[in-house]
This record gives structure tokens, C-alpha cells and sequence, in this order.
């Protein structure tokens, strides 16, 4: 016999366990088991003010973003989005039903500001890679270097020729990206002097990203982009470091 939904009759009150919903072989009950953030709070304590209004749980965060990692979420509004939504993100994230998922824009300005002067990925990147060599799945003995190219957040008509004389203070003057490319510049390249060679200008510089490369597949567009390099140990893949560098 066909059955038929029930519906219009709800319940008073609700007993519901967030735990039970999650299946016990979905991949984020294996990543709760061995990723530990503890440390992570105390790392970020000096990038904190003692008085106002209480933040956003860093840990919440970074939580968020192992969701969007795993499951190839790149937006972050869409992130929180999903994260309203699925249970078992909520589960690793430590929210109830009725709790409020943070806005999008709390990552942009936590990873231009707190995240980044804090090196805070850095100090989860290094936590997750000893607790992989406790378990021993780094032998140190047997390495590989692996490049990717990373498209840089940087329209290409923003670009203007590698050898057009730029006036960074336009505007309201420099953005950080700028500052920190015009920086790097002054390490690299000390007063000149008759004995070094001249350095070969980029082909096209990015305005609003000048520490981006311009460069281009085969048989694609130009654009401009990142090189992500990553030192793996070849005993389980593990990887040990990783450095973002210009395209080459």
C-alpha cells in the first residue's frame, strides 16, 4: 500500500543530538580525531585588544576553512552558506542548530590582519606536521619538491608594461600589497653600484598585486599568478614545508 507524508502536526519539543546525525565514517569525524588546535588561541593573544566586544572564535575559523579545503569550497560566502546548512560541518565546527555561522567578510579581514601579522596558518600548518611525525608518517629520509600555479586575485587590465615608471602614491597611497612588493624590492635589490648587472624588468607589472607574475599556459591566456611549492616526504606524502613564490 502506498503510504503518505504526514504533515501540519509538529512537535512541541524536539530531542536532537547533532552527534547522532553525523556517520561515523564521514571524513570530518577522522579529521576531529587527530587535528588539535590547542595552542592556537594563546598564538593569537597578542593580536587581540583586552577590552571591547568578545570576537569571533578564531578556532571557529579555522575550522570553517578545513571544510572548505576538504570539500573544495572556495568562496567563503558560499562557505558559510554550506556551513548554515550541512550538520556534519556544523558538528566539526562546534555549532548548534541555533547558532549563528560567522558573516563572510570575518576571513577577509581576520586574513589580512590578525591571521596574517600572526602567521596563525603557518602555526596550524606546523602543529598538523608534528603530530603527523609523531604518528610516523614523516621518515625525513626520502624527499620530493612539487610546484602549482596559483591564478593571483588580479585583473589582467590592471596590468600596466614592466617598464612604466609607477607612482605608488596615487590615491590614498600605497595598499599593503604594494608596500610589502616595495619593501621586498629594497631588500633585494641594495644601492646599485657599476659592478652589478641590472636586473630584466617583469613583462607586465600588476597594480594591485605587483608581487604577482604575468604568465601564461600554452595555448591560454595570460594572467597573472603564484607558484605554491611543497617539500614532500615520500613515506606517506606528508607534505613538510610549503612557500608561495612569483611564477617563474
Amino acid at each position: 500500500m502506498m503510504g503518505q507524508q504526514g504533515g501540519g502536526q509538529h512537535k512541541l519539543f524536539y530531542s536532537f543530538n547533532l552527534d547522532d546525525h553525523v556517520p561515523r565514517t564521514h571524513l570530518l569525524r577522522g579529521i576531529d580525531r587527530y587535528f588539535d588546535l590547542d595552542g592556537l588561541r594563546e598564538h593569537l593573544a597578542p593580536h587581540y585588544s583586552h577590552t571591547g566586544r568578545p570576537s569571533i572564535d578564531p578556532e571557529l575559523m579555522i575550522h570553517m576553512l578545513i571544510v572548505g579545503y576538504c570539500f573544495g569550497i572556495r568562496s567563503e560566502r558560499r562557505l558559510c552558506e554550506e556551513v548554515h546548512l550541512n550538520l556534519a560541518y556544523r558538528w566539526l565546527c562546534r555549532l548548534g542548530l541555533e547558532d549563528a555561522v560567522p558573516d563572510h567578510s570575518t576571513f577577509s579581514k581576520n586574513r589580512r590582519g590578525r591571521f596574517r601579522d600572526s602567521e596563525a596558518l603557518r602555526h596550524v600548518f606546523e602543529s598538523v606536521l608534528r603530530r603527523c611525525m609523531s604518528e610516523g608518517l614523516v621518515e625525513g629520509e626520502g624527499f620530493a619538491v612539487d610546484a602549482s600555479v596559483v591564478k593571483a586575485d588580479a585583473n589582467r587590465a590592471r596590468g600596466v608594461p614592466g617598464t612604466e615608471v609607477i607612482d605608488w602614491r596615487q590615491g590614498d597611497g600605497p595598499s599593503r600589497a604594494v608596500q610589502e612588493y616595495l619593501s621586498a624590492l629594497d631588500e633585494a635589490n641594495p644601492a646599485p653600484s657599476d659592478d652589478v648587472e641590472s636586473t630584466t624588468p617583469p613583462k607586465r607589472i600588476s597594480l594591485t598585486d605587483p608581487a604577482a607574475r604575468y604568465t601564461a599556459a600554452p595555448g591560454g591566456p595570460a594572467f597573472f599568478a603564484y607558484s605554491t611549492n611543497y617539500l614532500i616526504d615520500l613515506h606517506a606524502g606528508i607534505i613538510v614545508d610549503v612557500e608561495a613564490t612569483p611564477q617563474t
